[in-house]
């Protein structure tokens, strides 16, 4: 068993390659021998969001706290609010972040697949992002 304490690991900035705007990870877990996972808590200040990504074996977001907004490539803006779960399959192009007026939180999950659990794309542009409204 092992116990990974509140505020044992200090929160981290989300990288501007990564994201827009202002956003907090913090981490919860890492793939190790024994286990695949990676997790973190992603907090975003609203207008905050990712870039575009994937994931090698997919990615869970539990929605923890606010209002947000996810899309898959080809698809619509949709609204997240807490309790939501959101499953993003293998390699499916994606974005996810807070709103223009409101902040979210969500637990990311997703596993290890050769070293890597996520390919980091282009930015969303203002338009891509707007679309939701």
């Amino acid at each position: 068993m092992e116990i990974t304490r509140v505020g044992s690991q200090p929160s981290g900035k989300g990288p501007a390659d990564w994201f827009t705007g202002a956003v907090r990870v913090d981490m919860l877990f890492n793939p190790n021998e024994a286990r695949r996972a990676a997790a973190a808590s992603v907090t975003f200040e609203p207008g905050a969001r990712t870039a575009w990504h994937t994931h090698p074996l997919g990615q869970t977001l539990i929605v923890t706290a606010g209002c947000g907004w996810v899309q898959r490539e080809g698809g619509p803006v949709e609204v997240i609010h807490p309790g939501d779960v959101v499953w993003f399959e293998a390699n499916e192009k994606h974005w996810h972040g807070a709103t223009a007026t409101t902040g979210m939180t969500h637990i990311a999950i997703q596993e290890n697949l050769n070293g890597k659990v996520v390919d980091w794309m282009e930015q969303v542009s203002d338009e891509q992002y707007n679309s939701g409204k």
